[in-house]
């Protein structure tokens, strides 16, 4: 079922969602300083790309440089690619198909707009007590 969800989630638009992010990282990677915010929006890029069937995590050890680099990132590119999940959620939920893509479009967004600090990895690796944010 997540392959089959995976899959129209890619048609619908998860693929432009994923070029978004991977645009933001290229522009991010361009300066020295913003290397790890590059590297975060490729990490996002990739679940954006194939989203079912991961988990967000709070990452534990993540301190004040995380605080810095969300309010960076969300003035910089969160804000923006916030909007694209609400304009694709609101194309998606048209057709009763697209109603659970929309609502997991919705759930995207607070890992868009601070994604520092948190960790995605797969539903079935999810460490024994880690704070789960939310899994598509």
């Amino acid at each position: 079922m997540k392959a089959l969800l995976n899959i129209i989630w890619l048609v619908t638009g998860g693929i432009w969602l994923a070029l978004g992010y991977f645009l933001a990282g290229i522009v991010a990677c361009i300066f020295i300083v913003t290397i790890p915010i590059g590297i975060a929006s490729f990490r996002m890029a990739r679940f954006a790309l194939w989203p079912f069937g991961r988990t967000v995590i709070e990452r534990p050890r993540s301190g004040a440089m995380s605080a810095v680099a969300n309010v960076i990132w969300f003035v910089v590119a969160g804000l923006w690619l916030a909007i694209g999940h609400i304009t694709t959620a609101a194309a998606q939920a048209v057709t009763i198909v697209g109603i659970p893509l929309a609502l997991a479009n919705l759930k995207m967004i607070p890992v868009t707009c601070f994604p520092f600090g948190k960790e995605i990895v797969d539903s079935d690796r999810v460490p024994a007590g880690s704070n789960e944010l939310f899994s598509i």
